[in-house]
């Protein structure tokens, strides 16, 4: 049965909760079945295979599906349905989108920003920021019926001033209110992709200057003679063979 990222996230129950209260379940592109819950924890599965080797020997074969996985990282939905963190409706929860503090808003510039003030210290400072009153609005905040309200002020509020002027609002404060970067502004800003991992005793490979924007992309077999060779010293000809399009080890004579 054939199937797409938006397939084994909708058979997960992760689609179900993604998503605006009244709307549609939204599928965030293909960013969590295929990359996170198959290429990553497929990648996590061969590191704890090579982990198990170097106590054991032995090799085993790594089983993964999409699945399994993007469900696994839909757990603490999963969980929180058992609590107030996430016991209503999509779209009506602390953290999709239901919750006033934890939300993105228009700007006057038609730009976005994006608000996740969550703890009490963090929600003061946002609510200076927004030059709102304190005691109404932590007034607000414990009582469920009024978030509605809140949402209306905030959304006006950011309203009034261009995301540049939010940002200077906000740049350097605890308030947990951010840009909402688009990636074309990103480009000609000259960000390039970071190393994601730092490891205290290994370097990491980084990406060439200027390679976080195009790739010439890798087509299949790209590099495995190579990668073969210097791992176990194999070659073309007297150790592997072309079959059917794919690599195959031959028998070599141990006279």
């Amino acid at each position: 049965m054939a199937g797409h990222d938006i397939n084994y996230l909708a058979v997960s129950g992760v689609l179900s909760q993604l998503g605006r209260a009244g709307g549609v379940p939204y599928a965030p592109a293909n960013i969590l079945a295929d990359f996170a819950g198959g290429g990553l924890m497929c990648a996590f599965g061969i590191l704890l295979a090579l982990f198990e080797r170097t106590a054991s020997g032995k090799g085993q074969v790594v089983q993964n599906n999409m699945v399994d996985g993007v469900s696994y990282l839909g757990s603490m939905m999963r969980y929180a349905r058992k609590s107030n963190l996430w016991d209503r409706p999509r779209g009506q929860n602390l953290l999709d989108g239901g919750c006033p503090w934890y939300d993105v808003y228009q700007c006057r510039d038609g730009a976005y920003m994006a608000v996740g003030a969550l703890e009490p210290q963090f929600f003061r400072q946002l609510v200076q920021g927004l030059e709102l009153s304190e005691t109404e609005m932590f007034a607000q905040r414990e009582v469920r019926a009024s978030w509605p309200a809140m949402r209306e002020q905030f959304r006006l509020r950011f309203l009034e001033k261009p995301r540049r002027e939010w940002e200077s609002i906000f740049d350097g404060t605890d308030a947990c209110c951010t840009p909402v970067m688009d990636m074309q502004e990103l480009e000609e800003d000259g960000y390039d992709q970071k190393l994601p991992i730092h490891l205290q005793m290994s370097s990491g490979l980084a990406l060439e200057d200027g390679h976080a924007w195009t790739s010439p992309g890798l087509s299949p077999g790209t590099g495995g003679l190579d990668i073969l060779h210097h791992w176990f010293g194999w070659k073309m000809g007297r150790d592997l063979k072309v079959t059917g399009g794919g690599l195959i080890k031959t028998d070599t004579s141990k006279l």
